[in-house]
């Protein structure tokens, strides 16, 4: 395996040149395909507005969805966005020659202050159709107006900034509410709070911005044509109403901090722009005679709420002395500057135009540029026509920008839905990291790419950075798909191949310790991993064999572990004498095949602990399979050692409760062999029931003979019932032990006599001991002196019998008066029985010619009847009828047999004359009489009452309704 993959790692460098035309032998590229199915619309899309103004237009305010403009000398038209057809068009009412100078619509869309060029200024409400003019304004060209975006509301502006073109900055408030309809003074106050100024002196205040950062913090900017100022300060809690004053007392001494350019448009703007679900600005932009002011607004700085400042110089087609921009507008990436006669749009990021639209010479001069900060819509105006630009997805080639400028992080943000940019940014990414030697990064950069695998893997070789090739082809086969087999394959091999390498150098370097465990710990994850499971299991020869070619046992045995080749790891132990390793797994993982397989050997050298792991086991384990380990592990060991093995059949016999006969046999040889106590004890304790017993009966009569155990054959003779082999053998080691078998076959005297009459001949004739022979005549009463005697020599005198034989007269003379007295009563019962038959013959009943049949209930004297003792009485057939169902199958038969019989006698005799008792007389040979019929008949029929005899309670249980009628039954009752 390993050459094959050193044979892979040259053909890296064979693939590069033949790129365009071969067959991958790795991973495949599959490059997205970049086509468009349609012309893409533009970041900027223009809108010409169907509206021609029957005036020139003057000005043009929108916020909000509301758009205001002034048309000529007098008119002011004001347009809900929502609902466009329905303009509402007010008439300022100035009979002099006033002109609109510009107009300032507050963030709501409520509030419009109108200025006029004769330093005037007006002001209408939403809600209202009149215009007022305020008073106290009056004498002041209003050039800016900062709204108070926190305490506004519909009716009330709050307190607001106005500057004037004499550089002064006021503070004022305007309410409808307040002032009422038809007061004269809607403003409620108008005092000056500043006045800012250039090296020349007062500049004309040409913006004004309020913005609230943290912890209360008011950022005021304020630029002239030149200068940008900012005044920051606090407004104690419960007095914003108070206006802005506190703010700019700071200041009276000493100037706010500006930021200040040399050259001079004659006026200036700033744009901020605000995200949507936001309140406050994040970016601004200030259009000035060097160029545009670009930057971030950061409210958690102390002093300046600018950031990240930077100038974007003009265009070169832009001259501020013959062609200066007019207006701009601040979008998320771009700021559009507006020139007489065209729109440019500047990308924020490189300050690149991206955009530019020339307007025709017949729509007039460009005016005026704003946009809409609620709806995000740009207006452009003309004396003679308006303009709409809708901006559509602005950030779709943002991700370019910001990977040119190595902020790929940004890039990834903004083309994360896009997978064929996201791509290109990946691979710069990885390129960027690759030049800067950062190769981790770079290989997982380039993990996430569709570039070609063989160039990537081919790159970290010739750097030979193989720590990052690593890092690429697990970036790599984590991306996979579950289909692509033949790439997982190819990759898990490779990986598990640089894995071994790495290891096996950084294993000899004990300055690289701490990396080698890091690295182990990486190369084990790997191995555990649940989404490489499948293919390590399919490839696990091949692992394997990678393993044992680095002779890096440790992780054989780990990889084994994971694959649950639990026979490997076992193995493996056992190689190395390593018993209790081995053991633990197989306790561990319990797996019976394995201890079958493996105990042979461990048994040789741990015999305990295998013994009571196979204890801990318990019935998952078939002790049949584990005999042959004892057996091998028997022949060979002492009796201390095999005294284990009986340990472990004891617990299959007494605990387990097995029946299995080999257990019981094996277990019966071990105690043959060193335990002739517990032989006894066992075989005792299995009883003496053949059908119960669990052991070979013969091998285990064969089995004590061998070993000289003669009690232990007693018993088997017992339970084999061979009582008289058995009494023989027991009287070669006992006498009281061949009295006790003697007296076991009590269903057969003759043989108990037989076996006493040996155990007789072995005391008299063997040990010569007339006293423990006359003993044997009181413990057996089968024997008798007389049965003896044959066995005592001619010698012995009578003296030695004289009891015994005076015993055994006066016994007989016993039994004859026995006899007697038995014969006496045997004659004294047959006379009382004759006696009794006698007076039954004689006894009857009388029958009342009103009696019934207790059956039918008919008339009992009209057919053949039976008369009981205990007063009932049937007709013959319907006792019968009773009696017939409930009799044994073998007396029915009988029955019907007698009946057919009876039957046969009935019909006439073909000659004329009949013998008088024809009834009496025999049939023929080997026939019975009609009479003797009748009787077995009555027998049968008449044996006892019907309704009062055992025929009642034998169908005690029986249904009153045959189950078969019962619906007939039931349905005779409704």
């Amino acid at each position: 395996m390993a050459s094959i993959l050193d044979e892979y790692e040259d053909s890296l460098h064979r693939s590069v040149s033949v790129q365009q035309s071969r067959a991958s032998v790795g991973i495949p590229h599959s490059g997205y395909v970049n086509a468009r199915l349609e012309k893409e619309t533009p970041i900027f899309n223009k809108q010409r507005i169907d509206f021609a103004p029957p005036e020139k237009i003057n000005s043009l305010v929108v916020s909000s969805n509301q758009l205001c403009m002034s048309l000529g000398k007098d008119t002011l038209l004001r347009i809900d966005l929502g609902k466009p057809d329905e303009p509402n068009q007010v008439e300022l009412g100035r009979k002099d020659e006033a002109k609109v100078y510009k107009m300032f619509l507050d963030h709501t869309g409520s509030h419009l202050l109108i200025a006029l060029n004769t330093s005037e200024c007006l002001y209408l409400n939403r809600s209202v159709q009149k215009v007022r003019a305020l008073s106290r304004w009056k004498g002041h060209l209003i050039e800016s107006v900062g709204w108070n975006k926190f305490l506004g509301s519909e009716t009330n502006t709050g307190p607001i900034l106005v500057g004037t073109s004499q550089g002064q900055i006021y503070e004022a408030e305007i309410s409808v509410s307040e002032g009422g309809l038809f007061s004269t003074n809607p403003d409620q106050y108008f005092r000056q709070v500043y006045t800012l100024e250039e090296e020349s002196g007062p500049a004309p205040v040409c913006c004004l911005e309020i913005e609230r950062g943290i912890e209360g913090k008011f950022f005021i900017i304020a630029t002239t044509r030149k200068r940008l100022f900012q005044f920051v300060g606090k407004v104690p809690e419960g007095t914003e109403q108070q206006g802005f004053s506190s703010i700019f007392a700071v200041h009276a001494d000493h100037l706010p901090s500006f930021r200040e350019f040399p050259a001079n448009l004659g006026f200036s703007e700033i744009a901020f722009y605000t995200p949507k679900l936001r309140s406050s600005p994040r970016s601004f932009a200030w259009m000035m005679g060097n160029g545009v002011l670009y930057g971030t607004l950061d409210y958690s700085r102390p002093d300046s709420i600018l950031s990240d400042e930077r100038v974007w110089v003009y265009p070169p087609d832009i001259d501020i002395t013959v062609n200066k921009p007019i207006s701009i507008v601040l979008t998320q990436f771009h700021f559009l500057l507006l020139l007489s006669d065209r729109v440019k749009a500047v990308c924020t990021l490189n300050g690149q135009v991206v955009f530019q639209d020339l307007f025709l010479e017949k729509f007039g001069l460009l005016t005026r540029m704003i946009k809409d900060p609620t709806v995000q819509q740009i207006w452009i105006h003309t004396e003679k026509v308006v303009f709409r630009y809708h901006v559509q997805r602005e950030s779709r080639d943002v991700w370019k920008m910001y990977m040119n400028m190595n902020k790929f992080d940004l890039a990834k943000e903004y083309c994360k839905d896009r997978p064929e940019c996201l791509d290109i940014v990946l691979a710069k990414e990885a390129e960027h990291c690759f030049q800067n030697k950062r190769y981790l990064d770079s290989a997982k950069c380039y993990a996430l790419t569709q570039n070609y695998f063989e160039e990537i893997a081919l790159k970290f070789i010739e750097a030979k950075q193989e720590e990052a090739l690593m890092e690429f082809l697990i970036k790599k086969l984590s991306n996979l798909k579950p289909s692509e087999k033949t790439q997982t394959t190819l990759l898990t091999t490779w990986l598990t191949e640089l894995y071994l390498n790495w290891l096996g150098i950084l294993q000899g370097d004990p300055s690289q310790r701490n990396l080698y465990l890091d690295t182990r710990e990486k190369f084990r994850t790997f191995l555990s991993s649940p989404k490489n499971k499948d293919c390590l299991f399919n490839n696990r020869a091949s692992i394997y064999e990678l393993l044992a070619s680095h002779g890096d046992t440790e992780h054989m045995v780990y990889f084994a572990v994971i694959m649950q080749d639990y026979e490997r790891v076992v193995a493996h132990h056992c190689q190395h004498d390593e018993y209790d390793e081995a053991l633990n797994v197989l306790s561990r993982h319990r797996d019976e095949k394995l201890f079958y397989k493996f105990s042979p050997v461990l048994i040789q050298h741990i015999p305990k602990k295998v013994v009571d792991a196979w204890i801990s086991m318990g019935s998952r384990l078939d002790a049949r399979n584990l005999i042959p380990a004892l057996v091998n592990y028997s022949q060979s060991a002492s009796t201390q050692q095999i005294n284990e093995a009986i340990r472990y059949m004891e617990f299959c016999v007494y605990q387990l409760e097995e029946t299995q006969q080999a257990i019981h046999n094996y277990l019966l040889s071990l105690y043959a062999l060193c335990r002739p106590d517990s032989l006894l004890s066992y075989l005792e304790q299995a009883g003496t029931n053949p059908n119960r017993i669990h052991y070979d009966l013969k091998y285990a009569l064969r089995l004590c003979a061998e070993h000289g155990h003669h009690r232990a054959c007693v018993h088997i003779y017992k339970v084999m019932e061979l009582y008289e082999e058995a009494v023989d053998l027991a009287l070669q080691v006992d006498v009281d032990l061949a009295k006790s078998c003697a007296d076991l076959p009590e269903d057969d005297e003759e043989l108990r006599k037989k076996l006493w009459l040996k155990i007789a001949r072995h005391v008299v004739q063997e040990e010569k001991d007339v006293k423990k022979a006359m003993a044997c005549l009181s413990s057996c009463a089968l024997l008798k002196i007389e049965d003896v005697l044959p066995f005592f020599p001619d010698f012995v005198t009578i003296d030695h019998f004289k009891e015994a034989i005076c015993n055994s007269l006066e016994d007989y003379n016993k039994h004859i008066e026995e006899l007697k007295r038995e014969m006496e009563e045997a004659t004294q019962s047959a006379k009382r029985i004759r006696e009794d038959i006698q007076e039954m013959r004689n006894k009857y009943g009388s029958v009342e010619p009103q009696e019934k049949c207790a059956a039918c209930d008919f008339p009992l004297l009209n057919r053949p009847f039976y008369l009981f003792l205990c007063g009932h009485m049937f007709h013959y057939d319907c006792l019968l009828q009773a009696v017939f169902p409930n009799l044994p199958a073998y007396k029915q038969a009988k029955l019907e047999d007698l009946q057919k019989k009876l039957a046969a006698t009935s019909q006439p005799s073909k000659s004329h004359h009949r013998p008088k008792d024809a009834d009496t007389i025999s049939l023929g040979k080997g026939q019975q009489s009609r009479e003797q019929i009748k009787a077995d008949i009555d027998d049968i029929v008449a044996a006892e009452c019907v309704y009062c005899g055992e025929l009642m309670i034998r169908s005690i249980d029986k249904p009153f309704i045959d189950p078969q009628k019962y619906e007939e039954e039931m349905q005779s009752w409704l």
